[in-house]
């Protein structure tokens, strides 16, 4: 099971802070982590190709093929860098899954890496009009660190096994006394929903606890066209019982 790891640069980074966001329920993490991304303009310098990830190409927008890759980005701060994993796929299976967190793992700590953030989205059975944010990590500390009254830590029960990246990364990194947490926000269970709300309110807590200067209204047009899209059926053929409520699920 190979993987191919090719770095453009090598930057020198100050206890950088590791945030993941990879396809997963709503594409929470991605969505919050490509925002990221593009709006601080980090710089990608390492890609990752695999034989475990998916057995298909993307058609990119100079209409030719692009193979599926997760890349590593990096953007320097004026207290703290920051390096960012993202992507259009995850591993296929479990064994590959070990080996890539192990690769991310073994980059961390090549650049001296302070802690690490997953980000990830909880499935619920109807559309959350709040999206509560919750948390769980490898160690208590971590978790005072970045709680506030928007993160709720009592994640026991609600969810079921995380899965992915985002789960096992946080788990690794424990074995390695490397502090890191996940945090998981609500949203609706629907594999063509995507679950912007979610990834907003996970973005505030970390604009703030982070000072990244994030200009976070504009996701907000996007949260009501396609509020506006699923009012009118266009994404999603909602069935006459399923209305925007406020309630947390099981479903992990």
């Amino acid at each position: 099971m190979g993987f191919e790891v090719r770095q453009f640069g090598k930057p020198e980074l100050n206890n950088p802070v590791l945030i993941e966001g990879l396809p997963g329920i709503g594409n929470v993490g991605k969505i919050a982590a490509d925002f990221m991304i593009d709006t601080l303009k980090a710089k990608k310098f390492i890609e990752i190709y695999s034989t475990s990830f998916p057995n298909s190409v993307f058609v990119n927008e100079f209409n030719l093929i692009d193979l599926p890759v997760i890349n590593v980005y990096y953007k320097k701060m004026e207290k703290q860098d920051i390096m960012f994993v993202a992507g259009d796929i995850q591993p296929l299976n479990e064994e590959a899954c070990y080996n890539f967190c192990n690769i991310v793992l073994d980059i961390f700590e090549k650049y001296k890496g302070k802690e690490i953030i997953t980000m990830g989205g909880i499935g619920m059975p109807k559309i959350p009009r709040n999206p509560i944010v919750y948390c769980t990590a490898n160690n208590q500390d971590v978790i005072k660190r970045y709680k506030t009254k928007n993160l709720d830590e009592k994640i026991f029960g609600v969810v079921g096994p995380i899965i992915g990246v985002t789960g096992l990364l946080v788990g690794l990194a424990g074995k390695k006394n490397i502090p890191a947490i996940a945090l998981l926000a609500q949203t609706f269970g629907h594999p063509n929903y995507l679950g912007i709300k979610g990834s907003r309110e996970i973005l505030n807590i970390l604009n703030k606890k982070l000072n990244l200067n994030l200009e976070l209204d504009k996701l907000d047009k996007e949260i009501q066209d396609i509020e506006k899209e699923i009012r009118t059926k266009k994404i999603i053929k909602l069935p006459p019982s399923l209305k925007i409520k406020d309630e947390t699920s099981y479903i992990g």
